[in-house]
């Protein structure tokens, strides 16, 4: 077990080692072509007295609010789903993401007056949650990142949780999530009470889809149900136990909130995390069809994207840094459509892009790369099955005609 958890140690950190620590002290000025990005930050971590840093990866007393303004580079300067992490301080905002700014907020009527001042037309918001084994400025960044690729015309809101962002330390990340529900589902119900928000989108990643579903749990016992404004509810490569997912469900009690689950059955980070668990099923690693009945009987969409292509070595962050995805994440869910709604569907497009990968070497080969993937949606799966027995009837018919020669 441990020589797992050492491999695991070793790729998370291959990526890492000339990326400097500190790097949230804001910068001057952005570069003229740069993209700024305001976020509002709850954090349930202790503050640092390093102005780089902010927080640490213990847990605090409360609840603290900032408000940030990141620059993210020029799109002629970098690639969609990539977080471009300065080399060396300061930042260089011609290239790097950098902070622009932070302040801190004193308490909830000012972080509601951000809100208020940075939604959008359609008032909707984004409550992202970060995973397992990330710093603060893992958590911002990466959120950042997720807002201008996906598109997203949300109010974006970051909830981050004390991590030790150690893979060692994998226990303490863990109770650090109980550690944080009540202040997770606090955040959620401001965001859902206030009056001018219309629309509010859950989006939590590995670690923290586990904090997300206990928060929510909590919140329909508390009040009977979840608050109609939650619309979405997006759990990227959930670090769930299924058995505890099913109970987390049935507490629900039938919410009317779309959920949608991302799954990679490669997924190296969480087949750690189901050892760790003595073997028992991780919901983002799970058998789409083991569990095809349960969850279209429960109304919920599960995309597995094990097919698709993605700069994470570990293959648990492809919701984010593939770009198919993440800008699908944007022009679909968190808008509030279905997978269902439109001739082209979202399984559709994610085929087209992992089908992309293989073009290069022919059409079969772009088809037996997207194969895997799988939506638990009669639509997609009835248009998938009829492109595929189109492809092989196109096979037999050139292996049968000489002319194709």
């Amino acid at each position: 077990m441990r020589l797992v958890i050492v491999a695991l140690a070793v790729a998370l950190c291959a990526g890492c080692s000339n990326r400097p620590v500190g790097v949230l002290t804001p910068v001057e000025a952005a570069a003229p072509d740069a993209t700024e990005v305001d976020l509002l930050v709850a954090t349930t971590r202790e503050a640092s007295n390093d102005s780089g840093t902010l927080y640490t990866g213990e847990r605090g007393a409360g609840v603290s609010l900032d408000a940030f303004t990141v620059s993210i580079p020029p799109d002629s300067r970098r690639q969609i789903g990539e977080v471009q992490w300065p080399r060396s301080l300061p930042p260089n905002p011609e290239t790097d993401f950098a902070t622009l700014a932070v302040k801190p907020l004193p308490n909830v009527k000012a972080a509601r007056g951000w809100l208020d001042a940075h939604l959008p037309p359609s008032r909707r918001v984004l409550i992202f949650v970060h995973g397992f084994n990330n710093r603060f400025e893992d958590a911002v960044y990466r959120f950042a990142q997720i807002v201008h690729d996906s598109g997203s015309e949300v109010a974006p809101v970051l909830f981050t949780w004390p991590s030790r962002a150690r893979v060692f330390d994998y226990l303490f990340d863990r109770e650090s999530t109980i550690f944080s529900r009540d202040a997770f589902e606090e955040t959620v119900w401001q965001v859902a009470s206030d009056p001018r928000v219309e629309d509010v989108t859950i989006m939590a990643h590995s670690m923290g889809a586990w904090l997300a579903m206990e928060s929510l749990r909590q919140m329909a016992i508390r009040h009977g149900k979840l608050p109609a404004k939650i619309r979405n509810v997006i759990l990227a490569s959930p670090d769930v136990d299924v058995d505890v997912f099913a109970s987390q469900w049935r507490a629900l009690n039938g919410p009317q909130a779309r959920f949608t689950l991302f799954v990679s059955q490669d997924d190296r980070a969480l087949q750690v995390s189901r050892r760790i668990a003595g073997g028992v099923d991780r919901l983002g690693l799970i058998d789409v069809q083991k569990y095809y009945a349960d969850l279209e009987k429960s109304g919920i969409v599960v995309i597995d994207l094990t097919a698709m292509r993605s700069g994470d070595s570990l293959n648990h962050g492809r919701f984010a840094s593939s770009p198919e995805v993440v800008q699908l994440i944007g022009q679909r869910l968190v808008n509030g459509q279905t997978v269902t709604d439109s001739e082209i569907s979202l399984g559709d497009r994610i085929a087209a892009g992992a089908m992309g990968v293989g073009q290069t070497v022919g059409g079969a080969a772009g088809l037996a790369l997207s194969a895997p993937i799988a939506i638990i949606d009669p639509k997609t799966r009835r248009t998938y099955q009829s492109q595929v027995e189109r492809f092989g009837q196109t096979v037999s018919e050139t292996v049968e005609d000489p002319a194709a020669d």
